[in-house]
């Protein structure tokens, strides 16, 4: 009997060390993926170096940490509990058996529920968007408002709130991770001189990074004079670009459209006026005129 006490008090111990070792491994792991998470920012063009990607990568690697270490804990002491069990003489067969068929009866009706959390830790892992960020999920598009292992809330333009399972996201596109681009596109008439355009364009785009409050706050990258995008029967369409900081992107876009607009109507330079023609009318139906 007190050789099997030892024995019990033995695995025990050897539970205790083998779920201290293995929290420490799982920190080192979140450490590692907080650290690659900074790379991929620092290495990101133009991207502006806030507090606010620290804390998040930081909250990523705790909450990835914590997850990971509650798993360990409760796998290890599980199987020190059934080797406990079979030190004290426990038939455990029928256990063994009765939670194969529960897991089994389990597994069928939860199904969902795994390949939801299980999408949710990948979404976790893998930075691909967190509580702020404005994504694309597919079946909505919004602001992350929450993020679980078993589903993701945004909220839309709308202002409604989706609630949509992990593992019903075949693909995101996040439009606020690490920095973003304004897409300036202005048509001018066939008529224009397209050289002095552009120049207005691109001094208007440089003065407003010049204010002090939109390059501090939103502009994150040089200005990027894309010249002539494309030619068609409704004018010649103009490009500029520009990196911002994260979700900045619509209200630099917003702003720029009505300075450029106020600078072409200073310089006399006209907007495209193409109107679709109308489609002809269908011919009229019955017997042609005798």
């Amino acid at each position: 009997m007190l050789i099997g006490g030892g024995r019990m008090v033995l695995i025990i111990v050897l539970a205790w060390i083998l779920n201290r070792l293995a929290r420490r491994a799982i920190t080192r792991l979140a450490t590692r993926v907080r650290r690659a998470a900074d790379d991929v920012i620092l290495r990101a063009p133009g991207v502006l170096h806030r507090g606010d990607n620290a804390q998040r990568s930081e909250a990523r690697a705790s909450t990835l940490s914590s997850m990971l270490r509650s798993i360990a804990t409760v796998v290890i002491f599980a199987t020190a509990l059934l080797m406990i069990l079979g030190e004290l003489r426990v038939s455990l067969g029928p256990l063994v058996a009765g939670a194969g068929i529960a897991s089994i009866a389990v597994g069928f009706g939860a199904q969902s529920i795994v390949r939801d959390v299980l999408a949710g830790m990948f979404v976790l892992l893998e930075d691909q968007y967190g509580v702020g960020d404005i994504i694309d999920a597919g079946p909505a598009t919004g602001t992350v408002e929450h993020v679980s292992l078993r589903s993701t809330s945004l909220r839309d333009l709308a202002g409604t709130v989706w609630h949509i399972p992990n593992g019903a996201i075949v693909r995101v596109g996040n439009k606020s991770q690490n920095w973003a681009r304004a897409v300036i596109d202005v048509v001018v008439a066939h008529d224009t001189d397209i050289r002095s355009a552009r120049a207005v364009m691109k001094a208007t785009a440089d003065f407003l990074a010049t204010e002090q409050d939109w390059a501090e706050q939103r502009l994150a990258g040089e200005i990027n004079d894309q010249g002539v995008q494309a030619v068609g029967p409704e004018g010649i369409t103009l490009r500029l670009v520009i990196d911002t900081e994260p979700a900045s992107q619509w209200i630099v876009e917003r702003e720029l459209r009505q300075r450029i607009k106020e600078a072409f109507d200073a310089e006399g330079i006209r907007l495209s006026t193409f109107v679709m023609a109308p489609a002809p009318a269908p011919p009229a139906e019955g017997p042609p005129p005798a």
